[in-house]
């Protein structure tokens, strides 16, 4: 029988920091591993979850991505538009930035569900 890791609560704030200070020779799954930001499928397969750790750094660190800062100078960058155009031959093209900031490979496979004037694309697991 598959043993299941003890489910703990993943490091916040300070704490958060020194660990992966601590861990610098890491990898960034290895870290966020080690800093429990981690799930259990139902199939019985571990998840690292990256970017819910990656943002708890930001947070730790008191770094704000948002389009409008705290401090309100109104320099932000350029931010994705999540928005794309359907193609003459009628496909829609999700680019490469999107795809690497899901950590998607090629192969990944997804459902398709249609709603009214939605698409929602779930990654089969």
């Amino acid at each position: 029988m598959p043993r299941k890791n003890k489910q703990t609560k993943p490091l916040t704030g300070e704490a958060l920091i020194t660990k992966v200070k601590q861990l610098s020779d890491l990898t960034r799954e290895e870290k966020a591993k080690a800093c429990g930001y981690i799930s259990n499928e139902s199939d019985g397969s571990e998840r690292v979850k990256v970017m819910a750790f990656l943002n708890a750094l930001l947070d730790a660190e008191g770094i704000n991505l948002d389009r409008h800062s705290a401090d309100g100078d109104g320099r932000g960058g350029r931010k994705a538009s999540y928005k794309v155009s359907v193609q003459s031959n009628g496909n829609i093209l999700v680019g490469r930035t999107y795809t690497k900031a899901l950590e998607l490979e090629p192969g990944d496979e997804f459902e398709i569900t249609v709603g009214r004037k939605h698409i929602h694309l779930n990654k089969v697991a």
